[in-house]
């Protein structure tokens, strides 16, 4: 009996000391990091696999998350929503299909899937045309209804508009609301080919660029988003193949006018079309189901995480507000609802101490503590159900996503699993970390007032490689 008391005594020591040791590592870094003389930083570690707080520094303070509020939003919508669930875009029909003649209504209801590429659109259309109809003999519909018109999310920056990381949201986006430009140079002082992904007559192209000819000036290819356009404009040298990525205004059209494109070139014909709720079935309209197309949530969780997708991100976030509002035309109010609910009953912590506004943590008005960012990272670990898409989900050090080119040395390597986080000003980090023990460590760093990312990532990966050799 005193070898067994013997030995609880020792590991208790052992587990003291190790953490003494973590401290005093975190500590000095703290005391000695020059970024933080003109910084602020919060950072929360705690021991799951024993069950212990281990390090805490201004860890209930309040800081914008940046793409760390991915956490946030993945973990209540895998809880909430379920590992099952689908995004689905829908086609549904009234009246009768004659011969090659639908004597009714066709309707495309949007589910706002982010991840509806090119060939899915295609593979639209291709249903109908594999459904015998040739003439839809009333109306082409497209159901935007799920969501409200407020197309930005709140506090969301104004100028950010032409970037591909801020498209105009919507029930129905093709390509993520954005257009992939290729300009490829041909011969020197030639104007450049170039390719538009998708293809669509929504958007025009003004080719003023000039091959290998440095004296055209830099390359630009823009849009004219000022005011609302969609006019692209390429200009200047071109001297290599060089792809960018443009939004395009007013996603709901892009996707509708390029639908009944595609649908025109398959010589489909409809006498006209608009934007409209798809009826309920009653016992005076019958809705008949022609075709969903399912987008299971592990896709979009991947794409959210790994790639930091500020889309996917969104559309969970209003997928858990429909889920949870139970009414059509949800906001982004219904989406804090719902995350609201989520720290309330399941974390039993306060909402009212943050204030989260989006999905992606792209807006100004996000406020969370790295304690809380913690707690959702305990929550999916005792949670094996949520915890497995969610682990695989995030970004590995060294090896992927937003991580690839992080931590490549040292035992932080392919040890961390972990979130990132960047806007003006805020970096953060939040996930896994193995420790030396074998003990599995969540953690959370925010730091903020940081002019330079750089400087703050390399202080992030000095406290995971802490963590992962502090014995």
């Amino acid at each position: 009996m005193k070898k067994i008391y013997l030995y609880l005594l020792l590991v208790m020591v052992g587990s003291t000391l190790k953490a003494q040791v973590l401290h005093h590592r975190l500590d000095s870094l703290l005391q000695n990091d020059p970024m933080l003389k003109t910084s602020e930083v919060g950072i929360s570690v705690f021991d799951l696999t024993a069950g212990k707080m281990l390090y805490g520094h201004q860890d209930e303070k309040l800081y914008r998350p940046a793409s760390t509020e991915k956490v946030v939003t993945s973990v209540t919508a895998l809880a909430t929503l379920g590992t099952d669930y689908t995004m689905d875009t829908r086609m549904q029909y009234t009246g009768q299909i004659e011969g090659d003649t639908l004597k009714g209504n066709l309707y495309l209801i949007g589910g706002f899937d982010p991840e509806l590429m090119d060939e899915d659109l295609d593979s639209l259309v291709d249903v109908i045309v594999q459904s015998g109809i040739r003439y839809i003999a009333d109306t082409l519909v497209a159901d935007v209804s799920m969501m409200d018109s407020v197309y930005w999310g709140s506090g969301w920056s104004w100028d950010d508009v032409p970037a591909s990381f801020q498209p105009y949201m919507s029930p129905l986006m093709l390509n993520r609301g954005c257009v992939d430009v290729t300009v490829i140079p041909t011969v020197k002082d030639s104007v450049p080919d170039v390719v538009c992904v998708p293809a669509s007559d929504y958007y025009q192209v003004d080719n003023d660029g000039v091959s290998h000819n440095p004296q055209a000036g830099r390359l630009q290819i823009t849009r004219n988003w000022l005011h609302n356009g969609n006019r692209i404009h390429i200009s200047g040298n071109v001297a290599k193949e060089t792809t960018r990525t443009l939004s395009i205004y007013n996603s709901k059209e892009f996707f509708f006018q390029t639908f009944v494109q595609r649908l025109k070139e398959k010589g489909i014909g409809f006498s006209r079309t608009t934007f409209a709720d798809c009826p309920e079935n009653d016992s005076l309209t019958v809705i008949t189901p022609l075709f969903t197309l399912e987008r299971p949530i592990e896709k979009v969780l991947k794409q959210m995480m790994k790639e930091s997708d500020n889309l996917c991100a969104e559309s969970m976030f209003y997928h858990l507000a429909m889920n949870h509002a139970q009414h059509k035309q949800v906001s982004d109010d219904d989406g804090t609802d719902a995350i609201n609910h989520f720290i309330k009953e399941k974390l039993g912590l306060n909402p009212d101490y943050y204030n989260i506004v989006d999905g992606s943590g792209v807006s100004l008005y996000n406020y969370i503590s790295p304690r809380l960012l913690v707690e959702y990272l305990k929550y999916a670990y005792y949670h094996a159900e949520i915890f497995q898409p969610f682990y695989e989900a995030l970004p590995i050090a060294g090896v992927d996503g937003t991580l690839e080119h992080r931590m490549k040395k040292g035992k932080a390597f392919n040890n961390v699993h972990a979130k990132t986080g960047t806007v003006k000003g805020v970096s953060s980090l939040a996930g896994y970390a193995k420790a030396p023990n074998g003990h599995q460590l969540a953690f959370a760093i925010i730091n903020q007032n940081v002019m330079k990312s750089r400087l703050s990532r390399t202080f992030q990966d000095k406290v995971c490689e802490i963590l992962c050799t502090s014995k």
